[in-house]
């Protein structure tokens, strides 16, 4: 409650009394014996006093008023003359308000000559040693570019930039560690990264161990960097980089997880046993983690799973697990799981005739992800289209009566001219059993025995769109001796005789 001072102090400054008016902001800006602290109520008085001339009023409003106070006014840009005045008369926490009315507004509002002052007292405020000033330069500075007011500062604006964000960073402004922490992981910079990284995530991991929280997703992709910084600088306590990783896998990051899986198992994601962590691999932890995350759509880890079932020395070792994971890995797109799949297939192709075509499928998809070794293995087991001059000689001759005449026999000739079939294989191949969607089987040794099974990749558009069209023509028919086509003697009478000879 008031006292009989404030109260005549108050009765004062409400009668217009301009000394009264500053008493009373100062009371309220401090508070008194009787009256609480008020920022608006004092902002209210400061500024009924400061409009009758009182400079102590706006010296007080310059040195004690925040911007976010400022900002609950109706109309805060009539409170900019006192912070100019007071910025004019040096107080620097002035001009950090002040920039931040005027900068705040667009362009058209306010006047060039207001805005490099604002600048200016931004950059004073700054080198005054604002905390909150640097970091608001650095930010103008990196939204603006280049300004006639910063670059007596520093000529070049990345570095001046990097340079009032360092000064904020090390006076405590975590927004601008957590935006130097991004810059240095962006440039790859692990060293510079970690410096002001590695603060923030070990205060975020101690908040987590003392009690529940929820996360930000910015604070979740920190921790996660720093694990991964610490790990590959190879030289810090491995309990630190597994105790971000814990916290960010527990929140159901994927990658998390999946980096834990291979910490605990001790070796990187092509499944080779990495040196340098010390201690034995914990392979029950490891597939809990890669299990979790490989549910989630990381592909490396259905790859690693398929290598841990794989170790003699893992407890749970099974050969049918490890080619399923396996199998998973490679439908996800995983390239090594997919030449893998695609060299055993090749491997056991005298225990199963398909399994050419299988490993035709995988050593294509491993080819499409630019893995050399597929492409070199995939030469062996199939041959690309190169078109046979006797058909493309038999498709020039070749009328429309004939084609009219005979669409089945046209339709051989058209398939040998752009796969490179020979006379028999044209001729006897049943097209509904080859076209295996990505290859087709060349295997006619049921007829000509002196023939060799073959595989022809299907590559290009065309190479599909016909093999489609034929498909559509032959649906339905037999294309053995016991068909509408007759035996081998009689399609080649009827091809010579259509063509001659």
């Amino acid at each position: 409650m008031a006292n009989r001072e404030e109260l005549l102090i108050i009765r004062a400054a409400r009668a217009g009394q301009a000394s009264a008016q500053l008493k009373l902001g100062e009371r309220y800006l401090f508070g008194g014996a009787g009256l609480p602290k008020s920022l608006p109520t004092a902002l209210y008085w400061l500024d009924r006093a400061a409009q009758q001339n009182e400079k102590d009023a706006w010296l007080l409003i310059g040195s004690h008023v925040p911007f976010e106070t400022v900002q609950q006014v109706s109309e805060p840009s009539k409170l900019c003359v006192w912070y100019e005045r007071a910025f004019d008369a040096g107080v620097a926490q002035a001009g950090l308000v002040l920039a931040k009315l005027l900068l705040g507004q667009a362009s058209g509002v306010v006047s060039d000559a207001m805005r490099q002052k604002a600048l200016r007292a931004l950059q004073e405020a700054a080198q005054a040693g604002i905390a909150e000033a640097q970091w608001l330069l650095a930010q103008h500075i990196g939204q603006h570019g280049t300004s006639a007011a910063v670059q007596a500062a520093s000529p070049a604006d990345n570095e001046a930039m990097l340079e009032w964000a360092q000064r904020a960073a090390r006076s405590g402004v975590v927004q601008a560690q957590y935006a130097l922490a991004d810059h240095a992981w962006a440039t790859a910079d692990y060293a510079a990264f970690l410096q002001w990284a590695l603060p923030l995530a070990r205060r975020l991991a101690d908040q987590h161990a003392e009690s529940s929280r929820q996360w930000e997703v910015r604070d979740l992709d920190l921790l996660s960097r720093c694990a991964h910084a610490l790990y590959r600088g190879g030289t810090c306590d491995p309990a630190e980089a597994v105790r971000f990783w814990e916290i960010v896998a527990q929140q159901g990051d994927r990658e998390a997880q999946c980096a834990l899986g291979l910490w605990y198992a001790r070796m990187d994601e092509s499944g080779r046993r990495l040196s340098s962590i010390s201690g034995l691999a914990n392979y029950k932890k490891a597939i809990r983690w890669l299990s979790l995350a490989a549910e989630q759509g990381a592909v490396n880890a259905w790859y690693a799973l398929s290598r841990i079932y794989l170790k003699p020395e893992c407890s749970q070792r099974n050969l049918a697990e490890a080619q399923r994971y396996l199998e998973k890995a490679a439908q996800a797109g995983h390239g090594i799981a997919q030449l893998e799949l695609g060299s055993g297939a090749w491997r056991a192709r005298r225990h199963h005739e398909g399994n050419d075509v299988r490993a035709a499928y995988w050593l294509q998809k491993a080819v499409s992800q630019g893995i050399e070794e597929a492409r070199r293995l995939l030469d062996q087991v199939a041959v690309r289209a190169t078109p046979a001059a006797w058909a493309k000689a038999a498709m020039q001759q070749l009328t429309h009566d004939g084609a009219d005449l005979y669409p089945l026999l046209a339709a051989r000739i058209e398939l040998a001219a752009l796969f490179g079939l020979a006379r028999s294989e044209a001729l006897l191949i049943d097209l509904p059993a080859a076209d295996c969607g990505h290859c087709l089987v060349v295997d006619i040794r049921a007829h000509h025995p002196h023939s060799k099974r073959r595989l022809i990749l299907v590559q290009t558009a065309e190479e599909r769109k016909l093999l489609d069209r034929v498909a559509r023509l032959f649906e339905q028919l037999d294309c053995g001796p016991d068909g509408p086509e007759g035996n081998y003697r009689q399609r080649l009478y009827r091809l010579k005789t259509l063509l001659g000879d």
